[in-house]
């Protein structure tokens, strides 16, 4: 009876995750990467072509475009964007231009959006529940429950779990990957072989960072000769040959993710043309060989671009830095996690201190080798977070974050062994309980939600990019417009589809510099482009309003504006940014190839140009004076 209360309280923390983070996806337009990730999603499925979005695996994309193509939902594969997408940086380009019409102009934004992020959400609770079942497994049904409340009160879950983007796919297959190698720990058996390498597959397939599950398998096996772990031979030989069987195992379970994640890519690149390899050969033998080296190519080719695109400027507390900072992603997690859910870490790691002092094992020795994996998994995905140099939101943090959580199961049972267990458990269950409130009073805007640490600050000056709006507030400008009876909507915002799409009556505009037409008009902008995509904190002076809980701003400007560059007015021409550190605006250029697709072509030669051009700018900045 015991048993199934607890379940039944499980059920209910994944419900109210659906309604919480359902409901918010419900309200919101499609973010940023979403762009591109639905329309290449739904061309895999329809067309098994790869073309798109190379610079992430399809898995993801592919199972949020499943309701589409049931749905049949429409693609024009006439498109130029589509035509001319068969070149690598054409398609790289073309990827938002595609998606966007997929979205907004092929068919309804809404309905399309909706269906697109339903198979997310469904992962995002199926992330819930495995996370409870290994937290029971590692601290009972107590520890269970804790794990799967505190993941419920996580924003970034919420956030980020139902968006058609690659981030959660890769969390949840990882962590089930890293419990399977844990199995495997335990018992090296053919079946947990299979399970570990379709799960490694998965993540594989996900994410590219989904290959960080093998340099946590050489620092496991690393670990066991300095560190046994429980039911480790002492014996020389004995130990050889039980490290032996694991060694096997564990090769075993990665060829057959090697080839689930071939097929996978064989399959869905099938139509996709094969010009890419004509250094093979052309004739028809090399026809033969081009097709089966497909796979291998577009992996490691999208690894490489990943790889190539892994640094970008960072912004946080007002300040630019031109890449990662070690300290980003501490700070991220420490002002966008609730309270209680810190609280709750310190209090686990004191009381974990406090028991291994007192030689109290609280892991049960059957899953001791799981444990051991997920805290190695823990310090190696943490590793290359703090070395990374793309810090640009806390959903590059998830595995991090999902593995934290699970280290809270053994809470409970530590509590029970202490004299102090009833004031403990209160303390749980108030620190619990502090994690949900904040999260029911920001519903449904957690895209710029922070705890109560960044007090005094608007979170666009403290944080930076989908931290604070990712483009998802576009209906409420429509709503402010709306009440305001507004005919035309002077917007800066921070994507590359057309806002258009969403709310009819917006304007290209950019905060930097308005026109003696602007005066007196509410103008809405983006939070990121008030001070990290644009210089425009001169706004903050103004009457203002908040929208979609803080990711777009309304302010009302005066009459007259002041001169560029004078005080309280906007900034100087020569004191102007652009947006994302590009050589254009990326805006103009996307909407001008949407509205006119055919201006795509030349507009890809302008694009590559001015690309060419700022390089040689820098490598002219960085060569040696004579």
């Amino acid at each position: 009876m015991r048993e199934n209360a607890h379940r039944f309280a499980a059920a209910g923390l994944l419900m109210l995750m659906f309604f919480l983070a359902g409901g918010a996806a419900l309200r919101e337009s499609q973010t940023v990467d979403e762009t591109a990730h639905v329309g290449a999603g739904l061309s895999c499925l329809q067309r098994l072509d790869l073309r798109l979005n190379a610079e992430h695996p399809p898995l993801g994309k592919a199972l949020a475009a499943i309701p589409l193509v049931i749905r049949g939902a429409r693609a024009d594969y006439t498109s130029t964007a589509w035509k001319l997408s068969t070149d690598f940086f054409a398609a790289y380009a073309s990827q938002w231009i595609f998606g966007d019409s997929v979205l907004g102009r092929w068919n309804q934004w809404k309905p399309t959006l909706m269906w697109a992020r339903f198979p997310m959400l469904v992962l995002t609770l199926l992330l819930g529940w495995f996370l409870y079942l290994y937290g029971g497994r590692l601290g009972g049904r107590w520890g269970g429950l804790l794990c799967l409340a505190t993941y419920v009160a996580t924003p970034a879950f919420l956030v980020f779990g139902p968006l058609v983007i690659t981030d959660l796919p890769v969390t949840l297959f990882s962590v089930i990957a890293l419990w399977q190698l844990g199995d495997i720990w335990a018992e090296p058996s053919p079946g947990n072989a299979l399970r570990f390498g379709f799960a490694l597959a998965a993540s594989l397939l996900s994410k590219f960072t989904g290959v960080l599950v093998i340099p946590v398998v050489l620092v496991l096996f690393l670990a066991t000769r300095f560190w046994p772990t429980a039911g480790q031979p002492i014996e020389e030989n004995q130990r050889k040959a039980w490290r032996r069987a694991r060694w096997r195992c564990v090769l075993r379970g990665v060829l057959w993710a090697g080839l689930v994640v071939y097929v996978f890519y064989f399959v869905l690149s099938w139509n996709q043309p094969n010009d890419a390899l004509n250094r093979v050969g052309s004739g028809a033998w090399a026809s033969l060989i081009r097709r089966p080296l497909m796979p291998p190519w577009l992996y490691c080719r999208g690894f490489l671009l990943m790889l190539l695109t892994a640094t970008r400027p960072t912004f946080l507390f007002g300040h630019w830095h031109a890449h990662g900072v070690p300290y980003y992603f501490p700070i991220v997690f420490g002002l966008k996690s609730p309270l209680g859910f810190l609280m709750l870490l310190v209090l686990a790691g004191v009381l974990g201190i406090v028991s291994r002092r007192s030689g109290i094992r609280v892991i049960p020795d059957e899953v001791r080798p799981h444990w051991r994996v997920l805290v190695i998994g823990f310090f190696v995905f943490l590793a290359v977070c703090l070395l990374s140099r793309l810090d640009i939101s806390i959903r590059h943090f998830m595995i991090p974050i999902a593995l934290l959580i699970l280290m809270l199961a053994p809470l409970p049972r530590m509590i029970s062994t202490l004299p102090q267990r009833r004031l403990l458990h209160a303390i749980t269950a108030v620190l619990v309980l502090s994690c949900l409130m904040p999260i029911l009073a920001a519903y449904p805007y957690f895209f710029p939600f922070v705890n109560s640490f960044a007090a005094g600050h608007p979170v666009y000056y403290l944080l930076n990019d989908s931290n604070v709006s990712w483009n998802e507030g576009l209906p409420e400008v429509e709503r402010f417009a709306q009440q305001e009876q507004m005919k035309e909507v002077a917007l800066d915002w921070a994507s590359i589809s057309d806002p258009a799409l969403v709310v009819p009556q917006a304007r290209m505009w950019d905060c930097q510099a308005p026109t003696d037409h602007d005066a007196g008009q509410w103008v809405v902008v983006a939070a990121v482009s008030i001070l990290e995509n644009h210089n425009c904190g001169y706004l903050q002076q103004y009457p203002q309003r908040q929208l979609a809980g803080g990711s777009f701003y309304a302010f009302k400007l005066p009459l007259p504006i002041p001169a560029a560059g004078a005080p309280c007015g906007p900034p100087a021409e020569s004191e102007r940014k652009v947006m994302w550190g590009l050589p254009f605006d990326l805006r103009a250029w996307a909407i001008n190839v949407e509205r006119h697709p055919e201006s795509l072509g030349p507009a890809l030669q302008a694009m590559m140009k001015g690309f060419q051009q700022q390089g040689n700018q820098q490598a002219g900045k960085k060569a040696p004076k004579s």
